[in-house]
């Protein structure tokens, strides 16, 4: 929510980190096994998490933690992986499955509230890291442009979802769902955008920076008091212990060793730029919109409904920058009536 191809590392070993031997899953993709990382570490936490994790005290971050595994997703070179952090759904579904992105510089554990309501709504929910955030194995740090992200997403949907989707991006994640949704169509059956950041072009002179200044910048976008700042920004008046427990569980994937590495890679690429993408997206969209934002204006929202061949507005009272997290329940409704609709 703050906005200020490809060298890959191979199957990673079953030990993460030397502290508890990570359990493997199997499972067929297209007649090959496959071997995702799901085992757990301490308070059944997976163990490639990072410690931090223990700190965290709210309920549904705790328990949604607990259910990331990583996948290996394939890309390009045949024995050439990146273990992809992920949700899965527990039972796959007739109905087209909801994959849902997260904001600039986040994790899936944004859709902490909302996962187990839709869950509960009968929906084949994925909740996806986007290459460069979350809790994926960059050890060997492939790029983390555009191009590259975009293309990691595309592998993990052929590879394990294989069927057109509602796509679900919320702020920076809308532009990921756009990019995706232009350049993947059949992957894609309808779009939700979620309070979207669609206008910016790119990172701007942040991608001319030295490198020397752009690490710089970025430990700074890891401090506490930023981000503590930026949950003051994005939420409706919530208190200041919630605040304060929310911005560690925002924080938590910063704590990956290739964090800095990624982010840095990212800002110097240049960012999304998809203005020129807004009136190619050729799917049904809703977007949905905090009445109380105070990051991303409602009238650049307005601007994208008019600018969207096929789009509607739905306001949620009451909520700011993240209505999925702040207003879980009728986001969810949104979202599941949108889903279901023909």
């Amino acid at each position: 929510m703050m906005m200020a191809a490809v060298k890959l590392g191979s199957l990673p070993p079953a030990a993460l980190g030397g502290v508890t031997v990570t359990k493997k899953c199997e499972r067929s993709s297209g007649g090959v096994r496959v071997v995702g990382e799901c085992g757990s570490g301490g308070n059944g936490f997976p163990s490639f998490l990072p410690k931090e994790v223990e700190k965290i005290k709210d309920p549904f971050a705790r328990n949604l933690a607990r259910r990331i595994k990583r996948l290996p997703v394939q890309i390009e070179c045949s024995d050439s992986f990146i273990m992809s952090s992920c949700v899965q759904p527990l039972i796959q579904r007739d109905a087209s499955p909801v994959v849902l992105l997260h904001c600039f510089d986040s994790s899936c554990l944004e859709w902490r509230r909302a996962y187990p309501l839709l869950e509960e709504s009968g929906l084949e929910a994925w909740a996806i890291d986007v290459l460069g955030w979350g809790f994926s194995d960059l050890g060997r740090l492939p790029p983390c442009n555009v191009a590259s992200k975009r293309y990691h997403l595309y592998q993990l949907w052929n590879s394990y979802i294989k069927r057109p989707v509602v796509l679900v991006g919320p702020s920076l994640g809308a532009a990921v769902a756009i990019d995706f949704a232009v350049n993947y169509p059949e992957a894609v059956k309808k779009l939700v955008l979620i309070n979207p950041s669609v206008y910016a072009e790119g990172t701007g002179n942040l991608a001319k920076l030295p490198r020397v200044v752009a690490y710089a910048g970025v430990s700074l976008l890891k401090t506490f008091p930023l981000r503590l700042y930026a949950n003051l920004l994005a939420f409706n008046g919530i208190s200041l212990s919630r605040s304060l427990d929310w911005t560690n569980v925002g924080r938590l994937h910063c704590h990956m060793p290739w964090w800095k590495d990624a982010t840095v890679n990212f800002m110097v690429s240049g960012g999304y730029n998809v203005v020129s993408q807004i009136k190619q997206v050729k799917q049904k969209t809703l977007l949905i919109c905090g009445e109380n934002d105070r990051i991303v204006s409602n009238q650049l929202a307005m601007r994208l409904l008019f600018e969207l061949p096929k789009a509607r507005m739905q306001r949620v009272p009451d909520s700011g920058h993240l209505p999925h997290v702040e207003k879980p329940r009728r986001v969810v409704k949104l979202i599941a009536d949108f889903a279901q609709s023909n």
